[in-house]
């Protein structure tokens, strides 16, 4: 069998600073594109340091060792993941058209990459009915999230997300001091180093929209309320981290910050 080209092993050379595995993997691997980096991390075909690193996020510092092994079912793990429970208990409402739920942190919406353990499959299963996904909340990220079961009520519900006639809050623990402000700036899935990000020319990005509210502010973080005109893919936290208050356990965006400079924020 000839080998995956992509397939090899890597060591980050002494004095790089500490950074994003995707980002390291990209820097040793530039034939790979964003998307190719993130897909190979996902399907767990990356490890370091002999140990299976599936989050893109984690920091790799100077001496780690980086193994590629596309040809690999999949590289081991040193413990198996744990899933989050779901039962009946997590449906707060469901009608013949729409179930809420309460989902849990760790739990994908839909699948993703090779993976199997979902939540809108979960559902599907445990109501023995059709599922329908109209919007979704991060692996990481808790709250009540709307599934329909029916195509006339996906549609409505669909309309009323861009009409915005449904109305968002997130409560989120941020870094410092965090005042009340409405954020506005245009978001790209890459604003130049493969992170979504804020961008100047908003040919390149879609329009988004935060309003932020601290509701009680402790010695070092702010605990805010964030309600969305619109519904891009991490929009609190990009928004948030940008002006400097990045959340409490944020692992993707920790690097320079850029909101005064690119998103409009009126207090």
């Amino acid at each position: 069998m000839t080998p995956d080209p992509r397939d090899g092993t890597f060591l980050v050379p002494d004095g790089a600073p500490p950074d994003r595995l995707d980002r390291v993997l990209k820097g040793l691997r530039p034939s790979l594109s964003w998307t190719q980096v993130r897909e190979l991390i996902a399907r767990g075909k990356v490890s370091v340091d002999g140990r299976l690193a599936k989050d893109e996020g984690i920091r790799i510092g100077a001496g780690a060792k980086i193994e590629v092994q596309v040809g690999a079912a999949r590289l081991p793990e040193a413990s198996s993941p744990i899933v989050p429970a779901f039962d009946r208990e997590r449906v707060v409402f469901a009608d013949r058209h729409v179930v809420v739920v309460d989902k849990p942190a760790g739990l994908d919406t839909v699948p993703w990459g090779d993976a199997t353990d979902a939540l809108d499959r979960r559902l599907a299963q445990l109501l023995g009915c059709r599922i329908l996904v109209v919007h979704r909340l991060d692996r990481d990220t808790t709250g009540l999230l709307m599934f329909a079961r029916t195509e006339e009520a996906a549609g409505k519900l669909e309309h009323q997300l861009r009409r915005h006639t449904v109305h968002r809050r997130y409560l989120a623990l941020a870094h410092g001091e965090v005042h009340a402000a409405t954020i506005r700036s245009f978001l790209a899935e890459d604003r130049g180093d493969g992170l979504r990000g804020s961008v100047t020319n908003q040919k390149l990005g879609k329009e988004a929209v935060t309003h932020v509210q601290p509701v009680e502010f402790f010695r070092d973080a702010t605990l805010v309320s964030c309600q969305l005109e619109t519904g891009r893919t991490h929009q609190v936290r990009i928004h948030l981290a940008e002006r400097g208050h990045m959340l409490l356990g944020e692992r993707g965006y920790v690097r320079e910050h850029r909101g005064e400079e690119i998103g409009r924020a009126h207090v």
